[in-house]
């Protein structure tokens, strides 16, 4: 066995206890899914059991992702983003677009039916731009209140107080594009003018 293979299997009790905290599972839980034992599960995590194709085809099961990303294996390739959907207590699915995280991100927004939320802005580093694929996007930046349509974007700084969800309770789906470090796009919206617009 290669320095690198050692290395690729040193790295998977790690990567799975990971995983595991991400998903919020327990060690029980994760037992009595993929019928491993709790005390094989605490050793594979802590590097105290080898990993072996036995262990991490049920954990893959488990867990639905490729087995590939269970042991770091390097991309092949395969042009496809498995993406994990976030689910928020807003009840809005974000779906990752991309691999990482670093530089720009891309996120899948899906906002379901329901009643008309009340902005609750908030600020963080980082600037967003916004693309909305269908229904109607309400945006509350600083002092303004915007409303998208479909095929509108927006782009803003996101140290700026900001809150997004539906403007009429209709679902609503767009993109987003956010970098951490202040990486732009070069589209900006901004209010809708109430008048004829000046030539």
């Amino acid at each position: 066995m290669t320095a690198n293979e050692q290395d690729v299997l040193a790295a998977v009790g790690p990567r799975l206890r990971a995983l595991r905290q991400e998903r919020g599972t327990t060690l029980t839980a994760l037992s009595e899914t993929t019928g491993i034992s709790v005390s094989t599960l605490s050793r594979l995590e802590s590097g105290q059991r080898k990993a072996t194709l036995e262990l991490l085809l049920p954990l893959a099961r488990a867990y639905r992702v490729p087995l590939d990303e269970l042991v770091g294996a390097p991309h092949t390739g395969d042009p496809r983003i498995y993406a994990r959907p976030i689910k928020h207590s807003s009840g809005q699915t974000i779906l990752p677009l991309s691999r990482g995280s670093a530089g720009l991100q891309a996120f899948k927004h899906l906002i379901p039916a329901g009643p008309v939320q009340t902005p609750e802005p908030r600020t963080h580093e980082g600037y967003e731009w916004l693309y909305v694929l269908s229904g109607r996007l309400r945006v509350v930046l600083g002092e303004h209140d915007i409303e998208l349509p479909a095929g509108e974007a927006a782009e803003f700084d996101t140290r700026v107080p900001h809150w997004f969800g539906s403007a009429t309770g209709e679902a609503v789906e767009f993109l987003s594009i956010f970098g951490s470090q202040g990486e732009r796009m070069h589209v900006r919206a901004r209010p809708r003018r109430t008048g004829p617009a000046s030539g």
